[in-house]
């Protein structure tokens, strides 16, 4: 799958960077699928293989209601039409990693339990810039699955600082 999520987020890059809207069509394909993501009963829509394309694509229009580019709105439709709808956060993820990298930025993903202040978004990016050693913009994401704590991601490091993960090896240690 991560073949195919990479292939998708390649095409949409090269594909938005040649109509010159790179940074829309990131901007706007992400708000799209973090939308899509959060909603169970909007993804199962997506999904369903017994609703028509027709009404897939109303879906996709009321959602994003003439907010978003010609361009986005086709790219999200394809990938609705082509039933990837449950893909869309992953390549909107990797479509985000790649025109950071353009402009010689990593994205840093930083989940947490709660909304975080925007003082302590700059002070984990420049946390998180020292320990890779370059630039990064960070996306946060709320997920209360986290517990408490923050788990950030840049690129293929992951630095795991949730409750729940201290939960887990506790529980672990407990039982050796």
């Amino acid at each position: 799958m991560a073949d195919r999520v990479d292939g998708y987020a390649a095409a949409i890059f090269e594909l938005a960077s040649a109509e010159g809207e790179l940074s829309r069509v990131e901007r706007e394909f992400g708000a799209i699928a973090r939308t899509i993501d959060s909603s169970t009963e909007l993804r199962d829509a997506l999904i369903d293989p017994r609703l028509p394309a027709e009404r897939k694509q109303a879906i996709v229009d009321d959602l994003v209601g003439g907010r978003a580019s010609q361009l986005t709105v086709n790219l999200v439709s394809f990938m609705v039409n082509q039933g990837r709808a449950t893909e869309l956060g992953s390549v909107a993820t990797r479509l985000a990693d790649r025109a950071a990298r353009k402009g010689g930025v990593d994205v840093a993903e930083i989940r947490s339990a709660v909304p975080l202040d925007d003082a302590i978004v700059q002070r984990l990016a420049a946390a998180l810039g020292r320990a890779v050693g370059r630039t990064v913009e960070v996306r946060t994401i709320v997920d209360p699955s986290v517990m408490g704590g923050v788990v950030a991601r840049v690129g293929d490091t992951v630095i795991d600082g949730s409750v729940k993960s201290r939960l887990q090896s506790l529980r672990a240690a407990m039982k050796n």
